[in-house]
């Protein structure tokens, strides 16, 4: 039986033409109909999704996004859903969807996939990276992998994944994990295993979820005047293992006191471990309330506390809800 597969286009680079006199952006189909049609393999519908280019992305195009390829799968009966997307925060709308996924996960496969050249451009790099991409999201191999990144025949694992150079086609990156899986012609060759699954989510995620990054010198009142204007939880970009200036604690300890999460991340890559695990000096935050965001990037890890504030009103409070999710996912 042919599989059935959902195209959810939302144009940016990989389908935006500038060749004078055609300028502007091609529909899905515009794109499809650019992948040699032997190289399907299944039975692609296409709908075009109105959203902002990636680089100004919000949260609510990429909640939007998430909910439409879960029911996709879960209530439409598709087998499989691709997302096109621009490069920018595809990493990012990525998790999201992962995060949400829930058992549409199992049930069928989702893989998003962007361009780093125009449509139009010589070798351009989206209808490849399109073709790719229903392959892996109909290949049984990866079922049950959650949502993957497909680039340059590679897939890679939305909690893995970042564009690391923004100049190629071969800019993302799972390192120092391996690429789940590759696709080689109309077949999927798997590579690495792909990582736990999550939690699952409590309900509607928060939104207004700030990301810091520290410095030496910083004003502690910038952390308060963020939550002053609205943020329910903080994610702090630390260095190393994921060290803060120490005298940003008593701020910390005060957001804390007011039900506002801190979450602490590392600009570097870190181990799985949480803050209570580190080294005293490193953990010092942690005696303090803050939450360890583990292996997580800082990005990766303000949707990861966004989909945690989503339980904040069954866990008793935003605090509560998000040590409990975090906890819970290894």
């Amino acid at each position: 039986m042919t599989a059935r597969v959902l195209l959810l286009a939302t144009g940016d680079t990989m389908a935006y033409s500038t060749r004078p006199g055609r300028e502007g952006l091609a529909s899905g189909a515009d794109l499809l109909r650019a992948v040699p049609a032997e190289s399907l393999g299944a039975e692609v519908t296409v709908v075009d999704v109105a959203a902002e280019p990636s680089w100004d992305t919000g949260a609510a195009t990429m909640l939007a996004l998430a909910r439409r390829v879960r029911s996709a799968i879960l209530a439409d009966g598709f087998d499989a859903v691709v997302v096109t997307h621009g490069t920018d925060t595809l990493e990012e709308t990525a998790f999201l969807v992962d995060l949400l996924a829930g058992p549409a996960a199992t049930r069928g496969g989702i893989v998003l996939t962007g361009g780093v050249r125009h449509l139009d451009d010589l070798g351009s790099d989206g209808p490849r990276n399109l073709a790719s991409a229903i392959v892996a999201a109909t290949a049984p191999e990866l079922r049950g992998a959650g949502a993957l990144v497909c680039a340059d025949d590679e897939l890679h694992a939305a909690r893995w994944v970042t564009l690391a150079d923004a100049t190629t086609v071969r800019g993302f990156s799972s390192a120092p994990f391996a690429p789940v899986a590759r696709v080689v012609g109309d077949r999927v060759e798997t590579i690495g295993a792909a990582p736990p699954r999550p939690p699952e989510a409590g309900g509607p995620p928060e939104p207004d979820v700030a990301l810091v990054k520290t410095y030496p010198g910083m004003d502690p009142v910038l952390l308060t005047s963020i939550v002053d204007a609205g943020a329910r939880g903080v994610v702090l970009e630390g260095t190393g293992l994921g060290n803060v200036p120490a005298y940003l604690f008593a701020t910390i300890s005060d957001l804390i006191e007011w039900d506002v999460p801190v979450v602490v991340a590392s600009r570097c890559r870190t181990r799985r471990a949480d803050l209570t695990e580190l080294p005293l000096g490193v953990g010092l935050a942690a005696k303090l309330g803050a939450i360890g965001a583990r292996d997580l990037a800082p990005a990766k890890a303000r949707i990861a506390l966004m989909v945690a504030l989503g339980g904040a009103d069954a866990a008793g409070g935003a605090l509560a809800a998000a040590r409990d999710w975090f906890h819970r996912w290894r």
